[in-house]
């Protein structure tokens, strides 16, 4: 059941858990600050990339390095701005939408977001399960499914706390990075023609095609599209809005010193991390380059194909086998970031919060069902046909983000001293409009060649009208916050106006249920209890009854367990009564959780008084739940005492 939440605090479990402020010197102070930016990073080299990454490499050797090179620097940039935002501000992206844009408005972009982070697992449910098809020989549909599994492992690392999973994220980029490093060894790529690749350029393919000795597939083809692809690949929409909540996990000093302080050292995390994205991605377009573009197989741009062809052309049958144990890192890393971007984006726009079981499997599901269908319906030569289609899904979320993004941080009024400089803003408002052009381009492209090719007059009117609410929607949110007078006039504000105390009313509660355990901590629970007490205030005092003879027979048991439990309730009884208030027992039998809510309904409490144990791991899966059931069920206030 979704649990309206009333704090503003983002991933409010880790929020401010990793604390900076301590008077730690040398590394270990700077060790407490690094850690956000590679959970982000992860987005930047996951298996919708590669295919990018590989057919880049393939059709035009090293000459595409330069666009890997911008596109790490855009969003290096990128980065910055979001990590500035939750510093600053301490908000998330979705929270400084939520306050800014209407409420229709906000709905829009959370579907969007939750749309492209659905169209991001996607990538990396067909990355992991073809990196396991190609080391196991097990058939992609199969791979598919189990990756669902993976989501009991994102909720084991929730629980071990921000550090920990951090440290995990960052495992699984060394293995990624140590593959890479181990094929580039064997290939031997030529250190000056790599560098040459760094100096921008948008070579013909006729040209290149010309000096190996070849003829080109399409006369006159450019790279320009192939570029286009992998920019629109590199910068993610989620990771934006995942950023501005990660760097909240550090707890800093609130003054100008301390939120300087963290700022320098989220932008040395994001250019570290980043960077190793950077050479990963450059890693599989210079292995592709040299082991393929430079033996005349210009055709490699799918990921079986490529690994396939690695260990023969190598001539190393270790080559396939790291290729595919990278890839399946790259997916796992990937899924876990998701998943935190998902709960930031429906906790900021709607102030919701699930189960993170309930979170993680609806987000999973939403990638395997399409994943499935379209492997069981057209079989698996479609899934890099699918891979595609999700990175042009992506590509049409991101100047939903990237726009507010920069009005926010550019915002004197909230930001104060912090807000970017002149220069930066223009460097900002560049980038973004560089991005949403090739993006938008990309997009065009794709449905003009279905528009060419297709002769159905409702899809056609689909897609019209959908481009032509996307550009709307996307003018709006450029020019909404110029336009905007007072900050009030937006959304729902995350604190309403504050009027003093003067009007409260402070309850008495006239009828407090307790639920009693019958153990050593009965004595606590009932002192709370007659501490919220006033004059003539009566109690109920329940417990529940869980023998086997309960379980049978409900109300009609009355084994010995059951007797001894009536003569402890009456005992408490007459304690309660010696205080000088009125009270009565009644038992509930079998299901605990369901028997206290009803007694209480039944008995028309308006305070129910309930103990928790504080279980952790599988006790709290077995223990836990009462507490959380009863919690929702009721409709009057819960007071839970820690036990």
């Amino acid at each position: 059941m979704p649990e309206r939440i009333t704090h503003d605090n983002s991933l409010s479990e880790v929020h401010g858990s990793v604390d900076t402020t301590h008077k730690q010197v040398g590394w270990k102070k700077i060790l407490s600050f690094l850690g956000p930016a590679y959970l982000v990073s992860v987005g930047y080299m996951d298996p919708g990339n590669w295919a990018t990454d590989l057919a880049g490499g393939s059709k035009y050797g090293y000459s595409l390095i330069w666009v890997l090179l911008m596109s790490n620097l855009m969003a290096l940039l990128l980065q910055s701005l979001s990590a500035r935002l939750g510093i600053v501000r301490g908000r998330d992206l979705a929270q400084a939408n939520r306050e800014t844009y209407p409420k229709t408005v906000n709905l829009i972009l959370w579907i969007l977001a939750e749309i492209a982070i659905a169209a991001c697992d996607l990538a990396e449910v067909l990355g992991m399960a073809i990196g396991i098809q190609l080391l196991t020989g097990l058939p992609l549909i199969w791979g598919v499914s189990f990756t669902v599994l993976d989501t009991f492992l994102l909720l084991y690392l929730q629980r071990l706390g921000i550090r920990k999973m951090e440290a995990f994220i960052i495992t699984l980029i060394g293995i990624i990075g140590f593959c890479f490093l181990i094929n580039i060894i064997i290939a031997q790529p030529k250190l000056f023609e790599v560098l040459k690749g760094i100096v921008p350029s948008l070579p013909d393919a006729k040209e290149l095609y010309a000096a190996r000795g070849m003829s080109a597939a399409l006369p006159g083809e450019t790279a320009l599209y192939l570029a286009i692809g992998i920019i629109g690949a590199t910068v993610m929409p989620h990771n934006l809005y995942l950023h501005s909540a990660l760097v909240q996990t550090r707890k800093i000093k609130k003054d100008d010193a301390g939120i300087k302080q963290a700022l320098k050292w989220s932008f040395i995390d994001s250019a570290v991390a980043l960077n190793i994205a950077f050479l990963i991605n450059a890693a599989i377009l210079i292995l592709a380059a040299t082991v393929f573009f430079k033996t005349g197989r210009t055709d490699v741009g799918e990921i079986k194909q490529a690994h396939e062809l690695l260990s023969p052309m190598l001539g190393s049958t270790i080559a396939s086998t790291l290729f595919a144990i990278a890839l399946i890192a790259a997916g796992q890393s990937s899924t876990v970031t998701g998943t935190l971007a998902g709960q930031i984006v429906m906790e900021g726009y709607l102030r919701l919060r699930i189960n993170p079981l309930a979170r993680r499997l609806i987000t999973r599901l939403l990638a395997i069902v399409p994943a499935i269908l379209v492997i069981a319906i057209a079989g698996e030569k479609e899934v890099d046909s699918l891979l595609i289609f999700s990175q042009v899904i992506l590509s049409l979320q991101l100047g939903f983000a990237v726009i507010p993004l920069i009005h926010f941080v550019s915002d004197k009024k909230t930001m104060g001293a912090f807000a970017i400089k002149p220069i930066i803003k223009l460097m900002s408002w560049l980038v973004a409009s560089v991005l949403v052009y090739l993006n938008v381009k990309l997009v065009v492209d794709e449905a003009s060649d279905f528009f060419a090719s297709s002769e159905n007059l409702l899809a056609k009117t689909f897609i019209l009208l959908a481009g032509i609410s996307f550009a709307f929607l996307l003018l709006y949110s450029f020019f909404f916050p110029l336009l905007r007078k007072k900050s009030s006039s937006g959304s729902i504000q995350m604190h309403p106006e504050y009027k003093g105390l003067q009007d409260i009313t402070v309850p008495v509660y006239n009828n407090i249920a307790i639920a009693l355990d019958f153990s050593e901590n009965d004595a606590k629970l009932l002192a709370y209890a007659i501490g919220q007490a006033k004059k003539g205030t009566h109690f109920t005092i329940v417990h529940v009854v869980e023998s086997a003879s309960a379980t049978m027979h409900g109300r009609e048991t009355n084994d010995y367990e059951t007797q001894q439990d009536k003569n402890r309730l009456q005992f408490y009884v007459n304690e309660i009564s010696n205080q000088g208030f009125e009270a009565h027992g009644i038992l509930g039998f079998h299901e605990r959780a369901k028997e206290i809510v009803r007694i209480v309904t039944e008995e028309k409490a308006d305070l129910l008084i309930v103990g928790a144990h504080g279980h952790t791991g599988i006790k709290d899966l077995i223990y836990g739940s009462t507490v959380d059931a009863v919690r929702h069920d009721l409709k009057i206030p819960v007071l839970v005492v820690t036990l």
